[in-house]
C-alpha cells in the first residue's frame, strides 16, 4: 500500500427509500460506475447528522431527517483514505431538482432520481449492495469494514 497523504476524510452519505424507490445523484465515481448515494465531506465544527442533512438538500432539493445509523466502512485507495459513514433518511420537504455540488474536487452532479432498487445494478452498484438495499439494509448500525463488503 502506497503512503497515505493526510489524514482521512469522513463522508456521509443518505439512504433515502420511498415505497420501492432509492434516491441516488448521477455522479462519476469510477470507470464502471457514473451514480452514487447523495452525500458529502463533513465540514469543521459539523455533525454527521448536519452533513448528511446539508448534503441531501444541496444535491437533490430534499429536506431529509436522519432515522439510523446503516453502515461505516472505509475507502483506502492508493493515498487516499475516506471513511463512509452512511444513514437511513426520511424525506420532510422539498421538491426533487438538481442541486448544486459545492466541493470543489467533487466530480458534477448531472442528474437527481428515484430509482427502482431492482434497477441498482443497472447504475452500477455491486450484487452486495443491491442485496442489502433490497433487504433494508439489515445489519444496520455495523461496521463493515472496506467499502467493497457492501458492493461499492
Amino acid at each position: 500500500m502506497a503512503s497515505l497523504v493526510g489524514r482521512p476524510k469522513v463522508r456521509a452519505t443518505a439512504v433515502l427509500v420511498e415505497g420501492e424507490r432509492i434516491l441516488l445523484v448521477e455522479q462519476r465515481v469510477s470507470e464502471t460506475r457514473q451514480w452514487s448515494l447523495p452525500g458529502g465531506t463533513l465540514e469543521p465544527g459539523e455533525t454527521l447528522a448536519e452533513c448528511v442533512v446539508r448534503e441531501v438538500e444541496e444535491e437533490t432539493g430534499l429536506q431529509v431527517a436522519v432515522d439510523a445509523l446503516l453502515y461505516v466502512c472505509d475507502r483506502i485507495h492508493q493515498d487516499r483514505h475516506v471513511v463512509h459513514i452512511t444513514f437511513a433518511v426520511r424525506r420532510i420537504g422539498g421538491m426533487l431538482k438538481l442541486g448544486v455540488e459545492p466541493e470543489s474536487q467533487a466530480q458534477p452532479i448531472r442528474s437527481v432520481r428515484m430509482v427502482p432498487i431492482s434497477d441498482l445494478s443497472e447504475h452500477g452498484f455491486g450484487p452486495r449492495f443491491c442485496a442489502l438495499a433490497a433487504d433494508v439494509f439489515p445489519d444496520r448500525g455495523r461496521y463493515a469494514g472496506a467499502v467493497s463488503n457492501i458492493g461499492l
